[in-house]
């Protein structure tokens, strides 16, 4: 079975980075909402829409998903 979006986003936590997908990881962590089931572009792309006022660009979430989807062809 694949991993969710979520469970994929914890990988790249890193506190101490600065690349935007570890600082999008960080965020989505203490996000209460995130949707953490979901393995739907769609539905995670439309909830950051219109709650994640902590990414500062929707690419870092495109970018996130790419590799998401990377991981997940591979596992």
């Amino acid at each position: 079975m694949s991993k969710t979006f979520y469970q994929f986003l914890m990988t790249q936590r890193n506190p101490g980075s600065y690349d935007p997908i570890a600082e999008f990881a960080n965020n989505a962590f203490f996000d209460q909402a995130f949707p953490k089931q979901s393995q739907d572009f769609n539905e995670i792309s439309k909830y950051l829409e219109l709650n994640g006022n902590y990414l500062p660009s929707m690419t870092v979430f495109d970018d996130a998903w790419q590799k998401y989807l990377e991981t997940n062809t591979h596992s």
